[in-house]
């Protein structure tokens, strides 16, 4: 081979290795950096190419190296990524690799999330977590269906406005029973003065009640009814269940006293007292001690009328809280009681629904510093100002 040959030959193989170099390096962005490689995979890289770039914290620090599509269905496609060296300070096992778009049309690009203050680093050919690429057809698929969902919301309104419209045109003609109203003076004034009797009618009818209650009241104070209430302990109702609270206080009792009610009344539908010596030790407890609250919790028998009942059971804790204040000194205030009513049961087989059942009287000493709980409305006949007398004769 000539001298020119050879020459020829040795320049055409320098051009082939230089241009060959120009690739590689072309290839290679981080060529004369340490680097490092991380796995990350996804379901659909939605259009991601090898040779894309890797942002963190928006600043390119490295390159998608490839993308390998699984060998089994259920898989997921794994990209490869060579990042910087440098970014080992801020990528950390809890990092997260996303891809997104530049622009709304742009390329592809992946991007990775700092990781948290004390996360340990990645280590090299780490695969870390990602989250689902969205997707242009996936969005535009939903902003359709606002858009059908919104046409079919005009549409109703559209609808119900033209009915609005109907219905405002009958009234302006004067159809139907609001038409009516609206363009016959007359009409109008005719309801306003049915009103304004109806509204009279029921004045006049509560001021019956009234008058009816007030005169009920005045003939239980009527010397030739009086023995009637005497009979059952108490002269009216004005003012039982004044010291009734709603419960009993929350907390245990230092003392208790439980008593038959048929042990203390004289009889079945009675509220006087027959045997006050059977409260002595109840009455001296409450005088020597110093109690924070005490209750008097009266319940009726398992028959008779429930109203009846109620009422009393309030007049027989108010008879019995008479009669302590009266004959032992303490604080009264503290002395408060708690009407149950009809009793579901009587407690025992054998008084349970006959007429030896006439309920039970427990009174409940709490010791100091228990809280008094909060007093029942007054009832209705309280208004009235008249004070209730028990006969403990």
């Amino acid at each position: 081979m000539s001298r020119t040959a050879r020459l020829g030959l040795f320049i055409l193989g320098t051009l082939a290795v230089l241009v060959l170099g120009i690739f590689i390096i072309g290839s290679k962005k981080f060529l004369f950096t340490p680097t490092y490689s991380l796995r990350t995979k996804f379901s659909d890289v939605a259009g991601l190419q090898a040779g894309a770039d890797v942002l963190i914290g928006g600043v390119h620090s490295g390159t998608v190296r490839s993308i390998d599509l699984p060998t089994n269905p259920s898989d997921q496609v794994t990209v490869l990524m060579e990042l910087n060296n440098s970014t080992h300070t801020i990528v950390k096992q809890d990092s997260v690799a996303s891809i997104q778009t530049e622009g709304l049309l742009g390329n592809e690009f992946v991007a990775i999330s700092f990781g948290s203050q004390g996360k340990a680093d990645v280590k090299d050919g780490q695969v870390i977590a990602s989250i689902p690429p969205l997707q242009m057809g996936a969005l535009l698929d939903k902003a359709n269906g606002l858009l059908t969902t919104s046409q079919t919301a005009m549409n109703n309104i559209t609808a119900v406005t033209a009915n609005l419209k109907s219905v405002s045109a009958k009234i302006d003609h004067g159809d139907g029973t609001a038409g009516a109203l609206v363009n016959d003076r007359a009409l109008y004034n005719n309801l306003e003065e049915t009103s304004a009797e109806a509204k009279s009618t029921v004045a006049a009818a509560q001021t019956g009640i009234n008058d009816f209650q007030d005169n009920m009241e005045a003939l239980k104070h009527n010397f030739l009814l009086r023995g009637y209430f005497k009979n059952r302990g108490y002269e009216d109702s004005s003012n039982l269940g004044r010291d009734e609270i709603t419960n009993l206080p929350d907390a245990a009792t230092s003392k208790e006293f439980t008593f038959p009610a048929k042990k203390l009344f004289d009889k079945l539908d009675s509220a006087k007292l027959k045997d006050e010596k059977s409260l002595k030790a109840a009455g001296e407890a409450l005088s020597n001690e110093d109690f924070g609250v005490a209750v008097i919790e009266v319940s009726g028998g398992a028959v008779g009328n429930s109203d009846e009942m109620s009422k009393l059971s309030q007049a027989r804790s108010m008879v019995l809280r008479d009669y302590l204040v009266q004959h032992y000194g303490f604080d009264d205030t503290k002395l408060k009681t708690v009407s149950l009513g009809k009793r579901a049961d009587s407690g025992t087989k054998a008084d349970s629904g006959s007429k030896d059942d006439w309920g039970q009287v427990r009174i409940l000493i709490y010791p100091s510093g228990t809280a008094i709980p909060a007093l029942k409305s007054p009832t209705p006949d309280a208004s009235k100002g008249a004070s209730a007398k028990a006969d403990q004769k």
